[in-house]
């Protein structure tokens, strides 16, 4: 193959992935985001979706294609509940717009791929039971 076989190649690869995928699907990296928790006091338990993610302080991958409801608990101490949201960023909407057309649009809304987690690390203070 010549130079100029290998670029045009190249070149007609790179048209066919914009316009066949979403730009989040692409450049996003997965549908997880790590999250920091942090309590004060230390030593709570984090729960997200009723499910055990460790002891605060502490770090865990959390699913960005839903919104997640997370209990921090720590005996003689008030449950805390704290709501973390998800949104679509409106970046990769406007980028799957310009580059990837209407079908890396409807790829991004059906995977998912272009939400987003609205926070990664949450602080929250503990009330002492009375």
């Amino acid at each position: 193959m010549t130079k100029m076989n290998k670029a045009s190649i190249l070149i007609m690869a790179s048209i066919f992935l914009l316009n066949f995928t979403g730009c989040a699907t692409v450049f996003g990296g997965g549908n997880y985001k790590s999250v920091h928790f942090n309590s004060e006091p230390t030593g709570a338990k984090v729960l997200a979706d009723g499910a055990l993610l460790g002891v605060t302080p502490c770090d865990n991958n959390l699913k960005d294609t839903k919104s997640h409801h997370l209990t921090f608990k720590k005996d003689g101490y008030l449950d805390s509940s704290y709501y973390l949201g998800n949104s679509v960023g409106a970046g990769w909407v406007i980028a799957d717009l310009l580059l990837g057309g209407l079908i890396g649009l409807i790829i991004d809304a059906a995977t998912g791929s272009w939400y987003g987690l609205d926070e990664t690390e949450i602080q929250v203070e503990l009330q002492k039971e009375k």
